[in-house]
This record gives C-alpha cells, sequence and structure tokens, in this order.
C-alpha cells in the first residue's frame, strides 16, 4: 500500500509539472508562481526547477513562522522532484512550438490549467509532504477557517504581485489562474476524494 502511496505521488507531480509547462509553453501567461520563476530566471539565471526550490526554502520558512514549528523539511523532497519534472518536461516540450493563433494558446493553456489542478489534486490525496507553497495554502486554510479555494486564490494574487514587480510573464493566463485555480484545485479534490472514497 505505501508503494502505491509513492507511485500515486509521483504520478500526482509528473501530472502536475506537465500542466505546469503546458501552460508556460501556450504562452497565454503562465501561473503567478510560475510567472515569478521564470521572471527569476530571465533576469537572474538558474533553471526553472531550481528556482521552484530555492522559493520552496523561503516558504518553508514562513510556514514555520506561521505555525510556530520546526520547518517542514520533506516539503524540500517535493518541491526538488517537482523542480526536476520541470525541467524535464520543458527539455521533452522543448521543440513543441504552438501556433500564435489564440484560439490553440487558450485550449494548451486550459489543458494545463485543469492537469495542473489534477495533478495537484492526486498528490496531495498521499498526505505525503505537500510542496511549500501547497502546505502554506493548507495552513491559511486552518487558521482562517476558510476553503481551500480562497486560500489558493488569496496566494495566487500575493504572488502575482511579485511576479508583476518582477516583470514577469503575465498573461491572460496568469489571471485565468489566479481567479480559476483554486476553483478547479478544490473540484479536483472534491472529485479524487468522491473516486477514492
Amino acid at each position: 500500500m505505501k508503494n502505491f502511496k509513492w507511485i500515486l505521488y509521483l504520478v500526482g507531480i509528473s501530472i502536475l509539472t506537465l500542466g505546469i509547462v503546458l501552460m508556460i509553453k501556450s504562452n497565454l501567461g503562465t501561473s503567478p508562481l510560475d510567472a515569478l520563476l521564470v521572471a527569476l530566471t530571465y533576469k537572474v539565471g538558474l533553471s526553472i526547477g531550481a528556482w521552484e526550490v530555492l522559493i520552496s526554502l523561503v516558504i518553508v520558512g514562513i510556514n514555520a513562522i506561521i505555525t510556530m514549528r520546526k520547518p517542514q523539511i520533506l516539503g524540500l523532497m517535493t518541491a526538488l522532484i517537482t523542480g526536476t519534472f520541470i525541467d524535464v518536461w520543458m527539455l521533452i516540450l522543448k521543440e513543441l512550438n504552438i501556433s500564435q493563433t489564440f484560439g490553440i494558446q487558450f485550449i494548451y493553456f486550459s489543458i494545463g490549467l485543469i492537469i495542473t489542478s489534477f495533478g495537484t489534486a492526486i498528490y496531495l490525496r498521499t498526505n505525503f509532504a505537500p510542496i511549500p507553497l501547497d502546505n502554506l495554502m493548507l495552513i491559511i486554510t486552518d487558521k482562517m477557517k476558510k476553503s481551500i479555494q480562497f486560500s489558493k486564490s488569496l496566494i495566487y494574487i500575493l504572488v502575482l504581485l511579485l511576479a508583476f514587480l518582477m516583470n514577469g510573464p503575465i498573461g491572460l493566463g496568469t489571471i485565468l489562474t489566479a481567479c480559476l485555480g483554486g476553483i478547479t484545485l478544490n473540484y479536483c479534490i472534491l472529485l479524487i476524494n468522491k473516486l477514492v472514497n
């Protein structure tokens, strides 16, 4: 059973990172976090995956301060795996050139958004160490007694402001992710729970 959970965990991360890369490739604008990661890559260097890990390290510290508990270093393992998968998908899909036609871009973006939420719901279901940003979402949900949809949207809006200040690739897709990311994740979590139960 534990081995199955590990497989499910890796499958979930693989799916969510494929979605991230499809959104990046759509050129409609990425999720707020990915817009920030891309901006840091362009301005400072390092890969998108490397920035995923570094930003996660900062968020681990923030989470520890909010909860007044020891830092959940295990979450960095998930961030490291996620960062690696992003870089691998970027390499695999290197030659994927999406048409600049809005309709095609929107289709790729929409698929990316949906499967990112689906992958996140799958890996969170395993109850292994969540990515620090997802852990922050769960902490806010618990502390503020709000829905996952609210917490995810709040985080997206705050990160969107940072991405904007860093001149990240913000577009229609970024705004849509900030507005709809929490809704799609909430729906996917309910769907996964229904399928499992």
